[in-house]
């Protein structure tokens, strides 16, 4: 087994797939490629250059979602993150595309970049942009999911799925910025958040990502 994950940490898609690897126990390598400047061997795997790619042996494919189904679809016998019938398979799909759609424009490209990357590298905050988004944007699709989750540890009932980590590793990102779901409006999102960044494959992660985004936060400190 030689797999190779392409991307940057700090992305909520790369996060994405290497909770999928950790969560099913496979061993990968991270090679970091930046976005929106990736070098040129890069598009052989990604036309579009957008991260992640991956390699597992000399098979390559792109896409967070597009990947980790074929994890998932690859490796049946390690824990499976896309249901156990037709219905489960369906609103998980459903859910990782509302996370990635749906959610990443507001708590990543929004909150994330003006919060963190734009300081970092010297361009001021748009704060009535993360205002906006947290005011307006955000709320209707925390009570949505809010409404999902019920009373359930997870989306799909008591087993963890795809659509837990990838609505996890978008509030990750809004957390980087700084925010995340209000307890007092959203208890069962706040909650779920506290459980998933308990688990052992995210919190490893997230130990790494926060001395990434404290670096970042001492650039934007320098610059001012």
């Amino acid at each position: 087994m030689n797999m190779t994950l392409y991307g940057a940490p700090l992305s909520p898609f790369v996060r994405k797939v290497r909770l999928c690897l950790l969560e099913k126990g496979l061993d990968y390598q991270l090679e970091v490629v930046m976005p929106f400047t990736p070098p040129d061997w890069y598009l052989q795997l990604n036309p579009l250059g957008r991260i992640p790619a991956f390699k597992d042996g000399d098979f390559s494919l792109a896409d967070s979602s597009v990947i980790c189904q074929y994890l998932d679809e690859r490796y049946p016998d390690t824990t499976t993150l896309y249901g156990r019938n037709a219905e489960q398979r369906a609103i998980v799909r459903w859910l990782e595309k509302y996370a990635d759609y749906e959610l990443a424009p507001l708590t990543t490209f929004c909150i994330f970049r003006n919060r963190v990357l734009k300081p970092s590298g010297g361009r001021p905050c748009d704060e009535q942009a993360v205002d906006k988004a947290l005011r307006e944007s955000l709320p209707p699709h925390f009570d949505y999911l809010e409404s999902q989750l019920g009373d359930k540890p997870f989306f799909i009932g008591d087993q963890l799925s795809m659509a837990d980590l990838a609505i996890a590793s978008q509030l990750v990102n809004m957390g980087h910025g700084g925010e995340q779901p209000a307890a007092q409006h959203w208890p069962r999102l706040a909650a779920f958040l506290q459980r998933m960044t308990a688990r052992p494959s995210l919190a490893e992660l997230l130990a790494h990502e926060a001395r990434m985004v404290n670096k970042l936060h001492d650039m934007a400190a320098a610059q001012r």
